[in-house]
């Protein structure tokens, strides 16, 4: 960040009283801008014994495969947020999505929340976000193609709650490297 967003001045990065951290803050109007971490939701719509995984249209990791999953809007819940994503990416419709996983990553300001949920029929194509969309015995997944180590847990996760037949939350960390 070079300007303020209030004024249009420059800012410098600086600890302001009171606080611990290094912000942005206008040498003008003293407007702190913090940068807060992003919230990435999205889904593992399940149909049957099968999952439904999407392959990307887009940077990054274009032509890997993922769960359906993107920013979160404003004026949206999180479970809203993870229906929309599916819809948008998959032309799916979810039903029944319960919180299943928060990865943080910290050392990219992103957190994923993750909620499993229920096609409610097993109807899909790709929205502009994806290659292709397909369901996935486990068996059959893409595991050396998939886009991103937070999916990569997510998905080993319900395989092990699926097996034990027990899903709780799961929460876990993506670390750099």
């Amino acid at each position: 960040m070079n300007f303020c967003s209030a004024c249009g001045s420059v800012v410098s990065l600086r600890v302001p009283t009171g606080d611990d951290r290094h912000r942005h803050i206008c040498d003008y109007c003293d407007t702190v801008h913090y940068q807060n971490p992003c919230i990435i939701t999205g889904c593992l719509p399940v149909y049957g014994d099968r999952i439904l995984l999407c392959k990307r249209a887009i940077a990054p990791r274009r032509g890997y495969w993922t769960l359906p999953a993107g920013f979160m809007e404003n004026g949206e819940t999180t479970a809203e947020g993870a229906v929309r994503e599916c819809r948008e990416e998959a032309n799916a419709r979810l039903i029944n999505p319960e919180l299943y996983a928060m990865i943080d990553i910290p050392h990219i300001n992103q957190v994923y929340l993750f909620f499993r949920g229920e096609l409610a029929v097993p109807e899909f194509s790709p929205g502009s976000e994806s290659l292709a969309v397909d369901l996935f015995h486990e068996a059959d997944i893409p595991w050396g193609e998939i886009a991103f180590p937070s999916v990569h847990k997510a998905l080993k996760y319900f395989f092990q709650d699926r097996k034990a037949g027990k899903f709780r939350v799961r929460t876990d960390i993506v670390r750099r490297g």
